[in-house]
C-alpha cells in the first residue's frame, strides 16, 4: 500500500496591531481636518543663507495638501493589513512612509501661513535624537546579551556629569568624552555584579542605580560645582567639523555632514553593532547567551563572562552618548538634564524590536517629536502648548503600544543564568 505524504501546513501568526493602530491614526488625522479646517498656503523653508546651494522654498495649499495625505494615510492603512493577511506581518517601510505623510500632513495643517524651517527641524530633531540612540545601541546590546538595563537613564546622566568635570578641568573635550564612558562603564558594572553574580532581579538593580546616579549628581552639583563653576562646570564645547563636498549637498548636507565627532561617532557605532552582531562570532556568542545560554554553555560559551562584558560594552557607549547633554552643545550641568531620555531610549529598543538600526530609527522619530513642539511654539501653531508638552511621550506611547507590531524580546532577556 503507497504511502501518503503527510501535508505539513505552516501555521501563520498574524498581528493586526499595526493596521489597527493606523486605522485609529487615520481617523484622528480626518477628525482634526474635519472639525478644525485650515486655509492659505504653508511654506516649506528648504535651504539656510549658509548653504552653498540655495533651494526655493516651496508653498503648498493647505486643503489640497491635507486630503491628498488623508488618502495616501488609508492607502497604506491598507497596505499595511493587507500584508498582515497575506504575510503575518506589516513591513517597517509601510510604517516609515505613514509616519512621513502624516508629517507632512500635520505640519501643513499646523503651519497654515507660516513657514516651516525645514533644516532647523530636522537639525534640531537629530540633536535631541543622538542621546536617544546612543542609549538604545547599549540597551539592544545589553537585552540582546539577556540583561534588561533600566539604567540607561543613569548611565546617560554619569556620562554628562563626568564629561562636563573632566572638560572644564583639562580643557580637553576628548578627555572629557573618555572620562564619560569610564562613568558609563561603571553604572553598568554595578548592574552587572548584581544581576548576573548576585542574581538581583534586573529591573528593580536598574531603577535604584537610576536613582543614585541622580541623586549623587545631584548632591556634587550643589555641593560642589556651583560654587566652583568656573573651575568644575564650564565644559569645552567639541566644534562641527564640515566633511568637504558632502555637507554641501541640499538639506541632508548640513543635517548629517556639518556635525561634531560625537555624531560622526554614532553614524560608526551604528553600523559597527549592527554589522557585530548579525554578521561575526562576537554577535553570534552575544545572541546565544541572550536566547538560549543553556545551548550556549554546552558549546563552550561563558554565559555569564559574555553577558558581564557586554553589559559593560554598553555602558560604554551609553555613557559616551551622555556627552552630547554637556561638551557636545557647551552647556554645563545641571540636576536631572537628561530628563527621562534614558527611558526613551528603552522605548526605542522596544519600537525598534532589538535591532540596532530600527532602533536608531525610533530614536530618530522620538528625537523628531520632542522638537516639533519647539518648531510649532515657534511658529504659533494652533496646538496647545501643553499638548505640545506632551507630545514626545505621545508619541512614545502609541508607537510602542500600537504601531510596533509583534514583538518579542530575546528569550533568556532577563534572566539569570545558574550553571548546572
Amino acid at each position: 500500500m503507497p504511502e501518503t505524504p503527510l501535508a505539513v501546513e505552516k501555521t501563520v501568526v498574524r498581528s493586526w496591531k499595526t493596521p489597527i493602530a493606523l486605522t485609529v491614526f487615520t481617523v484622528l488625522y480626518a477628525l482634526l481636518m474635519l472639525f478644525a479646517p485650515r486655509g492659505g498656503t504653508t511654506t516649506f523653508r528648504l535651504s539656510t543663507q549658509a548653504d552653498l546651494i540655495q533651494l526655493p522654498d516651496l508653498q503648498v495649499p493647505v486643503g489640497p495638501t491635507v486630503w491628498v495625505c488623508f488618502v495616501l494615510l488609508a492607502l497604506l492603512t491598507l497596505a499595511s493589513a493587507y500584508f498582515v493577511r497575506a504575510g503575518g506581518r506589516s513591513p517597517l517601510w509601510v510604517v516609515i512612509v505613514y509616519i512621513v505623510v502624516f508629517v507632512v500632513g500635520f505640519l501643513t495643517w499646523a503651519a497654515s501661513g507660516a513657514t516651516i524651517p525645514v533644516p532647523g527641524l530636522l537639525a534640531g530633531s537629530l540633536a535631541l535624537a543622538v542621546p536617544l540612540i546612543y542609549g538604545a545601541l547599549g540597551g539592544v546590546i545589553g537585552e540582546r546579551a539577556g540583561v534588561v538595563n533600566i539604567a540607561i537613564e543613569g548611565q546617560l546622566l554619569a556620562g554628562a556629569f563626568t564629561a562636563a568635570v573632566i572638560s572644564s578641568l583639562t580643557k580637553q573635550p576628548f578627555l572629557g568624552l573618555l572620562a564619560a564612558m569610564v562613568a558609563g562603564v561603571l553604572v553598568a558594572a554595578v548592574l552587572a555584579a548584581f544581576a548576573i553574580k548576585y542574581l538581583v532581579d534586573q529591573v528593580i538593580v536598574g531603577v535604584v542605580l537610576n536613582v543614585l546616579v541622580l541623586g549623587l549628581t545631584g548632591f556634587l552639583f550643589s555641593q560642589v560645582l556651583q560654587p566652583n563653576a568656573a573651575v568644575l562646570n564650564t565644559p569645552v564645547r567639541f566644534d562641527r567639523i564640515p566633511i568637504p563636498l558632502l555637507s554641501e549637498i541640499p538639506v541632508i548636507g548640513p543635517l548629517l555632514f556639518r556635525q561634531t565627532i560625537i555624531v560622526y561617532i554614532m553614524y560608526v557605532a551604528v553600523a559597527l553593532v549592527y554589522v557585530g552582531m548579525f554578521h561575526t562570532r562576537w554577535g553570534l556568542r552575544l545572541r546565544a547567551v541572550g536566547e538560549h545560554p543553556q545551548a550556549a554553555d554546552t558549546v563552550g560559551i561563558k554565559v555569564n563572562s559574555t553577558r558581564f562584558w557586554n553589559v559593560l560594552l554598553a555602558g560604554a557607549i551609553v555613557g559616551l552618548g551622555g556627552t552630547v547633554f554637556t561638551i557636545g552643545n557647551g552647556i554645563a550641568f545641571n540636576k536631572d538634564m537628561t530628563a527621562g531620555a534614558g527611558f526613551i531610549a528603552l522605548a526605542a529598543v522596544i519600537f525598534g524590536q532589538w535591532d540596532p538600526i530600527k532602533a536608531t530609527l525610533a530614536a530618530l522619530l522620538f528625537g523628531f517629536a520632542s522638537n516639533l513642539q519647539n518648531t510649532l511654539s515657534v511658529i504659533g501653531s494652533p496646538v496647545p502648548s501643553e499638548f505640545m508638552l506632551m507630545l514626545p511621550y505621545l508619541v512614545t506611547i502609541f508607537v510602542v503600544a500600537g504601531v510596533v507590531g509583534k514583538s518579542r524580546a530575546p528569550a533568556a532577556d532577563g534572566k539569570p543564568y545558574i550553571k548546572g
